[in-house]
């Protein structure tokens, strides 16, 4: 297991290399999860429960295993190339390919810059999460907003301070990559489209994590086809909301950004509600405008110092046409609300005997001479 099986320049690489890198590796990730585990479990059983900076600091803890991991990585190929220096091992150019130079030096620092970069990352979230935790009306929402644009503006000067290390020439590089982009553009112009609404969303704020929104099918806002929804979260190029199903659905950001939306959070926080129904001709509307108001009011989620009234809308063709208005909250329950009213006025016009008449329809024929 000792014999050389290949060699990269100067140095010699055995099985035994491969199965101690795999080893570290391996063992890291173990120990990281059972550190993890061990010390859930001990806050857990203290009654502690890990949120904003606390919870950050707890993975940038557990995630320090790596660093460890990855410095005995390269220590373990000195096992069979003890003549070289530990400098010379990981300075050795393993590819050299023009400006292109990759060393396993190289490799280890672009590692350590992404790994860098997660860890700002957190550093970062600390920093914030304890920053808005101390202003008036501190809303998570807003705190993941400015947590999720940090995020993609490190990863992106990471990897470009990562191309520069490896020796590419990014203006060399996107100068002869021009017409590829070109084409790659027009096919992805979609995507393009969802990403800019993406950065749009984060940056105005207009809609954030764990608002409740109603999302209109069309550009018309009296378009009838709707979705009430609640935003789970906010990608750059998709957004999570959860229906009042509890489905979850994955939907372009455009939809957020072209099309009628309405947000229930940030709207005033009473809403005017109407439920319609048909009374048959002839029946005492007077007595049916109580017995509506009554059926309302009863409701407990129903804003009693607002008027709560009903209007005459139309001489239908079936019958009476009303609609009782009444003022609630912007809830994620109305529906259940109002159903819960029908239930009542069911109720009160069977005792009553109001009926609510079927629709009709009159064929009339020809007689023949």
């Amino acid at each position: 297991m000792s014999d050389t099986l290949f060699k990269i320049g100067p140095f010699n690489i055995c099985l035994w290399n491969i199965i101690f890198i795999g080893m570290i590796f391996l063992s890291a990730s173990i120990f990281r999860r059972l550190l993890s585990r061990f010390l859930k479990r001990q806050l857990k059983n203290s009654n502690i429960v890990l949120e904003g900076q606390n919870l950050a600091y707890f993975r940038l803890f557990t995630q320090s295993v790596y660093l460890v991991a990855l410095y005995f990585g390269v220590m373990s190929f000195q096992f069979n190339n003890e003549e070289i220096t530990f400098a010379e091992f990981i300075k050795y150019d393993l590819i050299s390919m023009g400006s292109l130079n990759l060393s396993l030096y190289n490799i280890i620092l672009v590692l350590a810059i992404m790994f860098s970069s997660k860890i700002g990352i957190s550093a970062y979230t600390l920093y914030i999460t304890k920053k808005l935790q101390l202003r008036k009306g501190y809303e998570p929402g807003l705190e993941y907003v400015y947590i999720q644009i940090a995020r993609y503006i490190i990863y992106v000067f990471a990897v470009f301070i990562s191309l520069s290390v490896l020796g590419i020439n990014l203006t060399l590089l996107l100068t002869g990559s021009v017409g590829l982009l070109v084409g790659i553009g027009l096919g992805l112009q979609d995507v393009f489209k969802d990403l800019i609404a993406g950065v749009v969303l984060l940056l105005e704020g207009n809609i954030k994590m764990g608002d409740i929104v109603e999302i209109h099918g069309g550009n018309d806002a009296k378009s009838s086809s709707t979705t009430v929804a609640r935003i789970l979260k906010i990608n750059f190029r998709t957004t999570q909301i959860q229906t009042r199903a509890g489905n979850v659905l994955i939907i372009p950001n455009t939809k957020l950004t072209q099309q009628q939306v309405e947000n229930w959070t940030h709207s005033s926080p009473l809403s005017m509600f109407t439920i319609s129904l048909t009374v048959g001709y002839g029946a005492d509307t007077g007595l049916i405008q109580e017995l509506l108001i009554t059926a309302a009011k009863s409701h407990p989620k129903v804003v009693k110092s607002e008027p709560v009234f009903v209007r005459f809308l139309n001489f239908g063709e079936n019958g009476i046409e009303l609609e009782v208005v009444f003022w609630a909250a912007n809830s994620w329950d109305i529906i259940n609300f109002k159903s819960d009213i029908r239930f009542e006025i069911d109720r009160l016009f069977r005792m009553h005997q109001i009926n609510i008449p079927y629709p009709t329809r009159e064929i009339l024929q020809k007689k023949r001479d």
